[in-house]
């Protein structure tokens, strides 16, 4: 899950920033309104963060052009305004959920969680193929009902390809939901991730198979 982080307090962004990677979200961070505006027309984000106090373009602006161009990731509105006049006018703008600040790390976490499950149009808290299940609430990896532990970027794959399972996902869409604007990795990087992910599945009635020319794919061993 690759989410944008628009806030122009560099302290709290952060903090947000360092809570939603230790989660094993991909995270991009900018603290303008102009930078927002072109992170979004630059790269799909299963999520936007976005404070409506940004420097260049304010919050509101970002959300009228997002929505304008016909784009419905769902959207998160952080503030320091706690007026109604002022949740109203970003939820008319379009934003999906508010949340004023100061807030509690457990209320940010949960409204990311149900922007994410209505993005994806459907809730499924566990996510099984075969042995292996993925819980959407805990951020959890188990295979054959045992804890399974990856690094943030191979969570970022098997997440990837669980949600995906049984059909191929570009290379391409890998690195983006692998890695941030700010690293510098192409195609070949993410195949070092992809081989230690199936190294942990080794064993397992799943694997991931390459497909030459269209990427990589989960796969259960009872499935041609």
């Amino acid at each position: 899950m690759r989410i944008l982080l628009a806030e122009d307090n560099r302290d709290l962004s952060e903090w947000v920033s360092r809570l939603l990677r230790q989660s094993n979200y991909v995270v991009d961070c900018v603290h303008r309104g102009d930078e927002a505006d072109v992170a979004l027309q630059s790269q799909d984000y299963a999520l936007l963060i976005l404070d409506l106090g940004l420097p260049d373009i304010d919050g509101i602006e970002v959300l009228r052009r997002l929505r304008a161009r016909g784009d419905h990731t769902p959207v998160l509105v952080l503030t320091a305004n706690d007026a109604v006049s002022s949740r109203v006018r970003g939820l008319d703008s379009g934003a999906d959920d508010y949340l004023v600040k100061p807030f509690e790390v457990e209320e940010l976490e949960a409204r990311i969680r149900a922007q994410l499950r209505r993005g994806r149009g459907r809730f499924e808290q566990v996510v099984a193929y075969g042995a292996l299940a993925f819980d959407s609430q805990s951020r959890s990896f188990s295979l054959h009902e045992a804890p399974l532990a990856f690094t943030p970027r191979e969570h970022a794959v098997l997440e990837t390809l669980i949600l995906n399972a049984g059909r191929p996902v570009p290379k391409e869409r890998l690195v983006e939901n692998v890695f941030g604007f700010d690293d510098d990795a192409g195609p070949s990087a993410v195949e070092v991730y992809v081989h230690r992910v199936r190294k942990k599945l080794e064993g397992s009635d799943v694997g991931i198979i390459t497909l030459r020319g269209l990427g990589y794919m989960l796969r259960r061993a009872d499935v041609a």
